[in-house]
């Protein structure tokens, strides 16, 4: 959670004007919180879309507590109200606003949720708001008190309220606001739907006093069975115990924790089964501490890089891919539902892929969840998307935010392999520094996966047939993910089988992002641009000079289904989506797609 601007003088006066924003408190971020006991609050919430930001007040860092974030209903011949929740109307939760409501199909901005729940306080337990995401900045208020902040449209984040709900009739109120800002992240323009609102899950999760809010374990490079991690424990004095215990390995092990509540752990696991796609062998991991006790189903798995090629498990790994968004199968909107995520994986399965790339952003955890279960390798990017501020502190400050809350939530999904810190960024210093540092960061959180990039082509060589990969973000990668478009933006697909790829780094590549546009059902020849055979044609080019690249790892097309963006216009063609999926938004599949999975069973049968 990004702290505050304000001094803090400025605080004290800000408080002493409104005591009960007191309560405001970083967000922190449970680990495997669905796992966990909770009570839902999905389902219908009161809505208030507020363009001219009335609800919130005139100071832009200080919501008036006198605005939408009470509950109360005007009272005849009270006060002046001139809003109600309980007669506003509602949206699902969760949901974006824009594909449920026609109105409000282009609004960006802010917009206020509402709904009521009971709760029984117990004794010696702590209560959170649990929040999949909410697109783009969320303040949360529970029973007029402001609770907490957060900003990133993608990640998790949890609101602690022991102190604040009551025994009975409470509510919560969260104002969602998704105006596109250039220092935000991303930033001002993008190639998808800006969807707002609480986008994912929202529940109460309880835990004691002390309480597992964090752990890692992962089986060390280079070994077959042995294990590495931590359990941290919020509010444990050193020496207390903690035990995890794999029941199916008959392995229980025992360490204390330290000064700062973290207990380590380094052990053998006899019998380990490995994951890997053909084998997504998961265990029920038991972990506890005093009276917490905590459950995940966890993979054992390397992947390391040697040379040019990517090794999972001491092996060497084509990784046959796809490009994913978070847009939803059939219904569109923002994906979010474990339905949502076995419909989409399930199709990439069907491609014969055994890897994901998911763009441009977290996608929600019920996606590495079911690649964890599917055999799926992950590719899981933050949003650092074309354009940013590059030398905005709180650009940079939101930017590692989001890196550590993704690499927080997913760091024991074994289909999870490469952490991405960016796409398609243009050359400079500044963004160069940028995302070297935020490369740091995830080497310094997570040093058992790769880091890498979405870049582009910088340049060509002499002859204009050959590509020069040395982009100096390379230094900073294990992994070079290259984006290109030979056939639709550049060149013509009869040229695409010619060009040439040279690697002055000596690292894996993998071609991050390669495609055409098709409308599902249009067929013309293989020169009409948006017709099946057109999009099939570039593909089967692109196969051809991808045979050909020395230092190819992996591909991972663009993309697996058409999704929406303010961008794609045309009448008749787009309507607002992105054409280039291999299946439409309607799950209509495309010549490609059966192309593509041609292709993936010969590369599959290659040594």
């Amino acid at each position: 959670m990004r702290k505050s601007g304000l001094t803090t003088a400025c605080l004290l006066l800000f408080f002493a004007a409104f005591p009960s924003l007191q309560a405001q408190q970083a967000t922190t971020l449970l680990v495997d919180v669905d796992h966990r006991q909770q009570t839902s609050l999905n389902g219908p919430w009161h809505y208030i879309v507020d363009p001219y930001r009335n609800g919130w007040g005139n100071q832009p860092d200080k919501p008036n507590l006198n605005g939408y974030a009470k509950n109360g209903t005007p009272v005849p011949g009270g006060a002046l109200q001139e809003y109600d929740f309980a007669q506003s109307p509602t949206l699902q939760v969760p949901g974006d606003w824009n594909s449920q409501k026609p109105e409000l199909f282009f609004y960006e901005g802010m917009l206020w949720y509402q709904r009521n729940f009971d709760y029984q306080p117990k004794p010696h337990t702590r209560v959170f708001l649990h929040f999949g995401a909410v697109n783009y900045a969320a303040h949360v208020f529970v029973d007029d008190s402001y609770i907490c902040q957060h900003e990133g449209g993608f990640t998790p984040f949890d609101c602690e309220i022991t102190g604040v709900v009551k025994p009975g009739a409470n509510f919560v109120v969260v104002a969602a606001d998704n105006q596109r800002q250039a220092e935000r992240v991303p930033g001002i323009k993008t190639d998808w739907w800006n969807y707002g609102g609480i986008t994912r899950e929202v529940s109460l999760v309880e835990v004691p006093e002390s309480f597992i809010d964090d752990y890692s374990l992962q089986l060390q490079k280079g070994t077959k069975n042995h294990l590495d991690g931590y359990v941290h424990v919020v509010g444990a004095a050193a020496g207390q115990k903690v035990t995890i215990h794999i029941p199916e390995l008959k392995v229980e092990q025992t360490a204390e924790t330290d000064s700062a509540g973290k207990a380590a752990f380094s052990f053998s696991a006899d019998g380990l089964q490995l994951w890997s796609p053909e084998s997504p062998t998961l265990y029920g991991v038991d972990l506890r501490a005093g009276s917490d006790a905590l459950k995940d189903d966890v993979g054992f798995r390397t992947v390391e890089v040697k040379g040019e090629q990517v090794w999972l498990n001491g092996k060497p790994l084509f990784l046959r891919g796809i490009c994913i968004h978070a847009e939803a199968p059939y219904r569109s909107g923002r994906a979010w539902s474990e339905k949502d995520a076995e419909t989409l994986l399930g199709w990439a399965h069907e491609l014969d892929a055994n890897f994901v790339r998911l763009a441009h952003y977290p996608h929600d955890e019920h996606m590495t969840r079911v690649a964890d279960k599917m055999g799926l390798l992950v590719w899981s990017e933050i949003p650092v998307y074309w354009g940013n501020a590059w030398t905005n502190p709180h650009t940079f400050d939101v930017a590692s935010q989001q890196l550590h809350e993704m690499i927080r939530r997913d760091n024991n999904k074994a289909s999870v392999i490469m952490w991405s810190m960016s796409n398609e960024t243009p050359i400079s210093p500044e963004r160069t520094e940028f995302i070297g540092k935020l490369a740091e960061l995830a080497r310094q959180q997570d040093s058992t996966r790769l880091i890498t990039s979405a870049m582009v082509i910088p340049h060509r060589g002499a002859d204009n047939k050959t590509i020069v990969m040395d982009d100096p973000l390379g230094k900073y990668l294990d992994v070079l993910g290259y984006n290109e478009y030979f056939g639709w933006y550049s060149d013509k697909p009869s040229e695409i089988a010619g060009i040439k790829w040279e690697n002055p780094m000596r690292k894996p590549l993998i071609v991050s992002e390669f495609g055409a546009g098709a409308k599902a059902g249009l067929h013309k020849d293989a020169d009409y641009r948006f017709s099946e055979e057109y999009q099939a044609n570039v593909f089967e080019q692109q196969f051809q000079m991808l045979n050909n690249i020395p230092s190819l790892a992996g591909m991972t097309p663009w993309v697996l289904m058409d999704f929406r963006s303010p961008m794609r216009q045309l009448p008749g063609i787009q309507d607002y989506y992105n054409r280039k999926g291999l299946l439409s938004d309607k799950g209509e599949k495309k010549q490609t797609f059966s192309a593509l999975r041609d292709y993936y069973k010969h590369r599959k049968q290659q040594p």
